[in-house]
């Protein structure tokens, strides 16, 4: 996968094809949330979305990339429904930093956003 590829399967939520290019010193800040660091924490952390992806549907309403050599930013705007139709609206911008071919950090701002 390309580093354009692997950045937008995360932010997509198709976290288990970006792992094999995760690089053990990886982390993830969780703008206003928490920093995650190294590939086992990243792992758990998308395991317990997927879990929660499961219960929802998903519709990505915007989805702007943005790419140099070895970063993409990921602007994305996304609507989540429960099996009630209960509509939660998300912002989030990403910034993927690459090195050696291999995602080194995560970058996230998210926000919920009214209809």
């Amino acid at each position: 996968m390309t580093i354009q590829q692997i950045a937008e399967a995360f932010s997509r939520h198709d976290f288990v094809s970006t792992y094999p290019y995760l690089s053990e010193t990886i982390q993830w800040n969780l703008i206003g949330s928490q920093l995650l660091t190294g590939t086992q924490s990243i792992i758990a952390a998308c395991e317990q979305s997927s879990a929660y992806l499961k219960t929802v549907t998903t519709t990505f309403d915007k989805f702007l990339i943005l790419s140099t050599e070895n970063d993409i930013v990921i602007d994305s705007l996304s609507t989540y429904a429960d099996g009630e139709q209960l509509r939660t609206k998300v912002a989030s911008c990403d910034w993927y930093r690459f090195e050696n071919g291999k995602l080194a950090e995560i970058t996230s701002y998210t926000i919920e956003v009214n209809e």
